[in-house]
């Protein structure tokens, strides 16, 4: 096994103990990926977080199959998502978690309004996948549609799930997401929150296109 794999089987053990540290998951709950090549190393399943080191962490090509000379216990039951992100999309890492706001917020809403403009980090709106069970190719099918032209999307009655070309970008979208949703929450306990206008989204990419321009 290559330097670059052993690396990325490190970085999810310890991703799933940062999950577990920033309160995205409680037990088991969640997963993460990181890809190399033509391999993905992905979360074991039924594991807690605290138990997994990267002797621990699967590896499965790009169909799913693990690699028959590693001895691992079965990799994560969201293995058919993260393999369906994979393919569609220019990801190195995915995160899968069930934060509270998140999974709370992806029970009343269809697409997350954009109250504040760090929505645009993750494309735009974040749309919720529709409702499947979890490990299907059909929960994979809707997460892949949820993320269209975007890098995050809620999963309804479930949690979330957000990708980047690193793992700690990765993961930083992911806690956005759990951000987005508990601003989304707190908002409503207020009163009714305004919510930024498609011109006003294309006035903040208009200003940072020109800042960067300078």
């Amino acid at each position: 096994m290559n330097g670059e794999l052993e690396a990325a089987r490190r970085q999810v053990a310890e991703a799933g103990r940062r999950m577990v540290a920033d309160g995205l998951v409680l037990g088991t709950a969640g997963n993460v990926s990181v890809r190399v090549g033509e391999l993905v190393a992905i979360s074991p399943s039924s594991i807690p977080y605290h138990l997994v080191n990267a002797d621990d962490v699967c590896v499965v090509d790009l169909t799913g199959e693990p690699l028959a000379d590693l001895e691992t216990p079965p990799p994560s039951s969201e293995t058919p998502m993260h393999l369906a992100i994979y393919a569609d999309t220019h990801a190195a890492a995915v995160v899968h978690h069930h934060g509270l706001s998140s999974a709370a917020v992806s029970t009343v809403v269809d697409e997350l309004p954009p109250l504040h403009y760090y929505a645009l980090q993750l494309g735009g709106p974040t749309r919720v996948a529709e409702y499947a069970t979890f490990g299907t190719d059909e929960l994979a099918r809707s997460v892949h549609d949820a993320l269209e032209d975007r890098t995050a999307a809620l999963m309804q009655n479930h949690g979330a799930v957000a990708y980047g070309d690193t793992l700690d970008r990765a993961y930083d979208r992911a806690r956005l997401l759990e951000w987005l949703c508990a601003l989304h929450i707190q908002a409503h306990q207020l009163g009714r929150p305004r919510v930024l206008t498609a011109a006003e989204l294309a006035d903040v990419t208009r200003h940072k296109a020109e800042r960067a321009a300078r």
